[in-house]
């Protein structure tokens, strides 16, 4: 325990996600370590990010304007959409440059144990966007775990009476994995996975 404005520093660098005690610890003195210069640099970042940063409007993914450059971008693909559940999964599968169509964040998954439901999610205007028939196809991208599987099944269920095409990424064994160390979930999704080998 540190005392007064120090011992605070640490607490909120702590309550940041992914931060435990030491990390907050370590984080906290590096700032007292810093040129005054950098720390106001980092200060006026962190105001400036909640005073110019909203979520899209279409798509809720993190956005300087009133739309995400990719809703804002016309050469978009507009008949598909990608279902995620954080702006962070934008990113990533926009990295693999195999994506040119449009997205829509959820802002997290069910979890019935954190007390979220379909309602505390963005799966209404999701719907409103399916409305006027111009998205063909809706892939779900959430994340391959407890809360993500529940949250995929939850809106193929509500999507598919729409005569939508619904998919869902593939998961299973990752490049340069041995089956030794898969465990039986995501060998049995792999399985499920699997696809005809070309000549």
């Amino acid at each position: 325990m540190y005392e007064g404005i120090v011992q605070d520093l640490i607490d909120e660098l702590g309550r940041l996600p992914g931060i435990g005690p030491k990390s907050a610890q370590r984080i906290a003195f590096h700032v007292l370590d810093a040129e005054p210069a950098d720390v106001r640099r980092l200060a006026d970042v962190l105001t400036e990010v909640k005073d110019k940063v909203r979520f899209c409007v279409v798509c809720g993914n993190v956005a300087e304007a009133e739309k995400c450059r990719i809703c804002a971008d016309p050469r978009r693909i507009e008949t598909v959409i990608c279902v995620v559940e954080e702006s962070k999964d934008v990113v990533a599968i926009e990295r693999t440059r195999e994506f040119r169509g449009r997205y829509h964040v959820l802002g997290g998954a069910i979890s019935p144990i954190e007390g979220i439901g379909p309602d505390e999610l963005r799966i209404k205007d999701l719907m409103t966007r399916l409305a006027d028939g111009t998205v063909g196809e809706v892939i779900i991208a959430t994340d391959p775990n407890l809360e993500g599987e529940a949250t995929a099944t939850y809106l193929t269920r509500l999507l598919k009476p729409l005569g939508l095409r619904v998919t869902r990424l593939a998961s299973g064994l990752p490049v340069g994995g041995d089956l030794e160390y898969a465990d039986e979930v995501t060998l049995g999704r792999a399985f499920e996975g699997r696809r005809s080998v070309d000549d």
